[in-house]
């Protein structure tokens, strides 16, 4: 059998971009939060907020180097795999990845250091506007990978050279904001800010599972799930309709094949389930005329379906299918969830429901696979190109590696990556429960009557 290292290269990248992705889906998220709670804390007073920030800041910083250190070698595949790819958008990309790394980065590494080791040493407004940094540093950070990102899914202000076979940067600001840019941005960040919100939410009820009584468990529990509940309503409407409106207008064969469409025009309906073949979908359940009426607002709108494209310019349906339908149902239970744990916190019986907080906690994964669904969805659903329209992905790898060392390193970043995995989970189940045994002595202000609704 002969390997193919178009296929080696693309699998090898997909694992290592997707192992990276957990991390800075949970830091974002875990930034956004951790610089609420410092919020809080500030203009409240009292302890509870600043004990939830030490705790949180603890479980950010593993989060954060564990991330850093995968980024650096994702990074490095550009120029050892993807050598063409590299030189074809080298001068579209080092701008904004420049500034990921020497302004985003250096703001968030720095300043989570300063929040870290600057604790009890530091004033608390000062702690404050440290916390607040992580998360603009983070935000920052989040913005010029998605824009580099964007470029490739809508590529704007630029020029070919065809002397050089390079795409050459003529406007700054458009490539920055090309069409999909500002809408992927905020249905990416508003997705991080869930990720956080179903970790914090799931860290607090293991506390209240061992302490009823914590007064610091109850502040996070009822923080994560009304913020919580905020976002995952966003998420749908209207941050994921306008996306998925943006996508169908730029790119519709990925809209085509997500929705499992292959025969387009008016009165277009949408999929709600079925089996996805490359050439059909098997026990489809639709619903008539909604995806027309979803992208144009109103049913005679046309919605162009996958057998409109030659064969060798179609995405294919299988992954970008099953991905944005997983997508789409989990997040329709992150709604179903934090409205549930809002009507209980209404009530004041949220943190009694033991089962619901059991379910919290082995909930903690379902955002981060929900992110991974989507980039699945964004990134197979662009194929065939690597760069919409103007560069294939067989054309964009190296000519000098081989599929044997391809599949060499592969092998090596699995088990590397296995290892660091388990190591990671194990440093955060200790630290989550060293805070746990902590609650026990914590001062009086920190506990609370099991029968109070906070």
């Amino acid at each position: 059998m002969t390997l193919d290292p178009v296929f080696l290269a693309r699998i090898q990248f997909a694992f290592t971009v997707g192992f990276h992705f957990i991390f800075p889906a949970l830091s974002v998220g875990l930034a956004l939060l951790l610089a609420a709670f410092e919020t809080l804390a500030l203009r409240k007073g009292g302890d509870a907020y600043a004990e939830l920030g030490r705790r949180f800041g603890k479980l950010l910083a593993i989060t954060f180097v564990v991330g850093v250190a995968t980024g650096i070698t994702m990074e490095f595949q550009f120029g050892t795999n993807w050598a063409q790819y590299s030189r074809f958008v080298g001068d579209i990309f080092g701008a904004p990845l420049a500034a990921e790394a020497l302004l985003a980065f250096f703001v968030e590494s720095t300043f989570l250091g300063l929040y870290m080791f600057g604790r009890g040493r530091i004033s608390k407004r000062l702690q404050w506007f440290s916390a607040l940094m992580v998360a603009c540093g983070a935000t920052m950070s989040a913005f010029w990978i998605i824009a580099a990102n964007s470029w490739q899914q809508t590529p704007a202000g630029y020029v070919f050279n065809p002397a050089t076979g390079r795409a050459e940067l003529t406007s700054f600001l458009q490539a920055v904001f090309n069409p999909s840019t500002l809408i992927r941005f905020l249905h990416t960040m508003d997705a991080l800010l869930i990720c956080g919100c179903f970790f914090v939410a799931g860290v607090a009820a293991y506390w209240l599972l061992r302490d009823r009584n914590s007064l610091v468990a109850r502040k996070a529990l009822r923080l994560a799930m009304i913020v919580g509940l905020i976002a995952s309503v966003l998420e749908l409407f209207p941050f994921g309709h306008e996306h998925a409106r943006q996508v169908g207008v730029h790119q519709p064969e990925k809209l085509a094949a997500f929705e499992g469409l292959f025969e387009g025009g008016p009165n277009a309906p949408l999929t709600v389930m079925g089996i996805p073949t490359n050439d059909r979908i098997i026990g489809a359940v639709r619903v008539p005329y909604l995806l027309s009426m979803l992208v144009h607002f109103r049913p005679s709108g046309i919605v162009h379906g996958l057998n409109e494209y030659p064969p060798e310019d179609r995405p294919p349906v299988v992954l970008p299918f099953a991905a944005f339908h997983v997508m789409v149902s989990l997040g329709m239970l992150f709604i179903l969830v934090t409205a549930f744990g809002a009507y209980r916190l209404r009530g004041g019986r949220l943190y009694e429901d033991t089962w619901f907080l059991r379910l919290l906690i082995f909930a903690i994964p379902l955002p981060v696979i929900a992110a991974e669904a989507g980039w699945i969805v964004a990134e197979v659903g662009r194929q065939p190109w690597i760069v919409y329209h103007l560069l294939r992905t067989k054309d964009a790898v190296s000519a000098s590696v081989s599929a044997g060392e391809i599949l060499f390193s592969l092998i090596l970043f699995f088990a590397i990556y296995a290892l660091l995995f388990v190591l990671y989970v194990y440093l955060i189940c200790r630290a989550v429960k060293e805070a746990a045994a902590e609650s026990t002595a914590m001062p009086s202000e920190l506990q609370s009557d099991p029968r109070s609704k906070i």
